[in-house]
């Protein structure tokens, strides 16, 4: 078979489409934070439109949201949660160093 013919045909898996992530009832707001926190990842980024699977005006209102929550405080601008309590311990450990002396 030439490689001009194989590229023509079908693969055999089934295709199931995905869900959409925002249901046409759900309210993009900055107090919906069950919605939000969906598009936000660990390091509290906004994840991309490709991996949000939005489409462009429900990625600007997820990133304006974001903002607005972050600017009132209801979200974190960064999450270093992991990096401040490596540094939280080690200032525990050297006083208790200093302690022992």
């Amino acid at each position: 078979m030439d490689k001009s013919k194989r590229t023509f045909l079908k693969s055999k898996r089934s295709f199931r489409r995905r869900l959409p992530p925002i249901q046409s009832g759900d309210r993009i707001d900055y107090k919906n934070m069950s919605l939000i926190s969906r598009f936000i990842s660990e390091q509290g980024k906004i994840l991309s439109r490709r991996v949000n699977r939005l489409t462009l005006k429900q990625q600007r209102l997820i990133t304006i949201a974001i903002k607005q929550a972050r600017i009132l405080s209801l979200l974190p601008f960064l999450n270093n949660e992991k990096q401040f309590e490596r540094t939280e311990s080690t200032t525990r450990t050297s006083s208790l160093r200093a302690r022992k002396r």
